[in-house]
């Protein structure tokens, strides 16, 4: 059962955001009002898996009952049948309401650097990471959050070689860092005359976004570099030194960033993402001896490794952490991961 001091603190905060809500005032900061009307949701749907537990819980002791009156045979015999149901229910809705009880990550407040690189499959790999930028392009759209791309390398095709966002929002870590790995696209390309589906695969790493207070960086151990930006093809796009390289000389992490229009820009881009980069290494290292975070969440890229499947010609999309398939794939390369997203958020943490 919830810790029913917990449920009472809960009970008290939706009486706190309701006469907040009907405040006017409130309703003058849309922000504000946006914040304390997601969180009255969230303590909502909280509660009322409390009432459907305790309901559960009811029928749960009435069968239970039933069996140990001996009654009719008829009446045994479907509480021998409803029983093992109420109670797996009531399993679930333990599990689902410790796990939004349970103490949020230190990190869920972070924004997020999202780094995504065309791993095998040639041309269609570069187009299929192009499609997964814009995937989560549109997510954070809906989400009201909003989107800076630091860099990106674009292929002839159409694709990206790889590319570099910046995440800004309540809750984007929360819900991003789930995308972390390889990601694997089954279908047919455009060039493809013969009908064969191929297999192509991009990488995605989420970091959350380090403050200077977060990560302090010392001169000496950076090696600044500049040069001219670069468009398609490798041609220059301009003449004057804005695009920065960045070398982390104690860790060997390097970070480019060209597609601000000054040096300083670019310089502060490449400083954030070289930050996140070292936050989520020393995290990592905090919480286990595995390598740095970021070959962690990525991989190799290669087919055999992988997080999620797209699969096209069945439209289908399979999250190999969960036990479930999703469909609609056009509409979630459209953006729409909340069904996705809030599977894998009830998954147990390590």
């Amino acid at each position: 059962m919830p810790d029913s001091q917990a449920i009472e603190k809960l009970k008290e905060e939706k009486r706190e955001l309701e006469e907040k809500l009907a405040n006017a005032d409130a309703l003058k900061n849309h922000e504000e009002f946006g914040r304390l009307n997601k969180r009255s949701t969230e303590v909502k749907a909280i509660l009322e898996m409390v009432e459907e537990l305790n309901h559960v819980n009811k029928e749960i002791a009435e069968q239970e009952s039933i069996l140990a009156s001996e009654t009719s045979h008829e009446l045994v015999e479907l509480a021998q049948e409803e029983l093992p149901q109420y109670q797996a229910a009531a399993k679930k809705l333990e599990q689902d309401i410790a796990s939004r009880l349970a103490p949020p990550d230190p990190l869920d407040q972070k924004n997020v650097i999202v780094e995504i690189r065309a791993g095998t499959g040639g041309n269609e790999a570069g187009l299929f990471a192009a499609e997964l930028l814009r995937m989560y392009l549109r997510y954070a759209q809906r989400q009201g959050w909003s989107t800076h791309l630091v860099s990106s390398n674009r292929t002839d095709a159409g694709g990206i070689r790889d590319a570099l966002m910046e995440v800004k929002g309540r809750g984007a870590w929360r819900a991003l860092k789930y995308e972390s790995g390889v990601h694997r696209v089954q279908r047919i390309p455009e060039t493809e005359k013969s009908g064969r589906v191929h297999t192509s695969t991009a990488t995605v790493a989420v970091l959350p976004e380090a403050e200077a207070v977060d990560i302090k960086l010392d001169p000496k151990d950076l090696r600044i570099e500049t040069s001219t930006s670069r468009g398609h093809g490798g041609q220059s796009v301009n003449t004057t030194y804005s695009a920065i390289r960045i070398t982390h000389l104690p860790t060997g992490l390097m970070v480019s960033c060209q597609d601000e229009r000054s040096q300083i820009q670019n310089r502060e881009s490449a400083l954030r993402v070289l930050r996140s980069r070292l936050l989520a290494l020393e995290t990592e290292k905090k919480q286990s001896a595995r390598d740095a975070a970021r070959k962690s969440q990525i991989g190799s890229a290669k087919r055999a490794e992988k997080t999620r499947t797209y699969n096209f010609p069945q439209d289908r999309l399979t999250d190999h952490r969960l036990s479930e398939n999703f469909h609609n794939l056009a509409g979630i390369m459209d953006g729409n991961l909340d069904e996705l997203i809030g599977a894998l958020q009830k998954l147990p943490t390590e």
